[in-house]
């Protein structure tokens, strides 16, 4: 067995550490294999891969991209060229949709009587790109909620006062971006797309006919029992199986960094690791 992390969050998207600090992290956990995985954006990949060839650790491109479905649909893209312009303009416009949702959070929460302003919310984001979680620290800060929880319950979540739909790019605008540059395609924490799993065998075969190549089966958000069920899945439908915590740091507790799984778990070298 070997310890592996595949789907992982830094201060340049939603998480609370650095991409630096969750390479050192991964070492201290002894782990094998590592990809940061930030929501749409690949602004902490270089720093991240660089510290993880300094502490000796494999690490490969990755990217956790939202799709546009009624319910969460979420795309994990390995082993791309950063440099792909036409990845990089598909993340921008993605980039666009965010900003403009975040600009209509801000609205509504206004129209509610919370004094918020977008300065306050990118004070919590930094540096990163901003995301719900940064209104919901925002939220804490005022006073108007004590815990993330509750600030997604009462405000940001699909139930939320707040919330507002986000525009994205199709699942297979987005499998098919990330496979012009030349990177692979996984479907991130499938119990978030199908709640129900007699729902998932036909989802898989729809974005298969897309490009599809991997199923997340380990996961932070998955029990034991949903793991194996998503494995025959994976098996059934010719998909790699891969494995991540999904882990953001404070803002998502509970979430351990580092998952167990077979050293044949993929064929890394497709991955361009050599292990």
């Amino acid at each position: 067995m070997i310890r592996i992390d595949m789907h992982f969050h830094s201060l340049c998207s939603d998480g609370s550490d650095s991409p630096e600090t969750l390479a050192r992290l991964g070492k201290k956990r002894g782990l094998a294999v590592m990809s940061l995985t930030d929501h749409d954006t690949m602004k902490g990949v270089p720093a991240f891969m660089s510290m993880c060839r300094k502490l000796g650790i494999r690490a490969v491109s990755g990217v956790e991209i939202s799709a546009e479905y009624p319910r969460t649909l979420h795309i994990l893209g390995y082993n791309y060229d950063p440099q792909d312009e036409e990845f990089r303009a598909a993340l921008a416009k993605i980039q666009y949709y965010r900003e403009e949702r975040n600009r209509r959070v801000l609205a509504r929460l206004n129209e509610l009587g919370i004094s918020i302003t977008l300065k306050d919310v990118q004070d919590e984001a930094g540096k990163g790109v901003i995301g719900r979680p940064h209104f919901a620290y925002a939220l804490i800060r005022k006073g108007i909620v004590h815990d993330v929880p509750t600030a997604f319950s009462e405000y940001l979540g699909r139930e939320g006062k707040a919330y507002v739909h986000k525009v994205s790019l199709s699942p297979e605008e987005t499998i098919r971006a990330i496979h012009r540059a030349g990177g692979l395609s996984v479907l991130a924490h499938p119990v978030q797309t199908c709640p129900d799993i007699k729902e998932l065998p036909d989802v898989l075969r729809w974005l298969k006919s897309f490009g599809l190549w991997g199923l997340e089966c380990y996961s932070g958000h998955h029990s034991r029992e949903q793991s194996e069920a998503y494995k025959a899945l994976a098996a059934a439908n010719g998909l790699e199986v891969t494995a991540g915590s999904d882990y953001h740091g404070r803002g998502r507790p509970g979430y351990h960094f580092g998952i167990p799984v077979p050293e044949n778990l993929l064929p890394w070298a497709r991955l361009g690791l050599r292990m």
